[in-house]
């Protein structure tokens, strides 16, 4: 399975979440051991957006990739 794959699997285990909340996360692109999403939806003016991207997005990402270092928004 490659890196994408894994990462997509891992988005789509927090994305009910998001989705809950009217948002959702993007998959942009993989950059060496950094994942670049989009936040879309209500995630992209949410005042806890920086919250869901490091305590939600980037745990589940890395829980299930250990080698990612970082989930970065763009």
């Amino acid at each position: 399975m490659i890196i994408e794959e894994k990462i997509q699997i891992a988005l789509n285990s927090i994305r009910p979440f998001l989705q809950k909340d009217g948002g959702d996360v993007e998959l942009v692109g993989v950059e060496g051991n950094i994942v670049k999403v989009r936040l879309v939806g209500a995630c992209e003016s949410c005042s806890m957006q920086a919250s869901t991207l490091k305590a939600g997005i980037e745990e589940a990402v890395r829980n299930a990739i250990p080698e990612i270092e970082s989930v970065q928004s763009v």
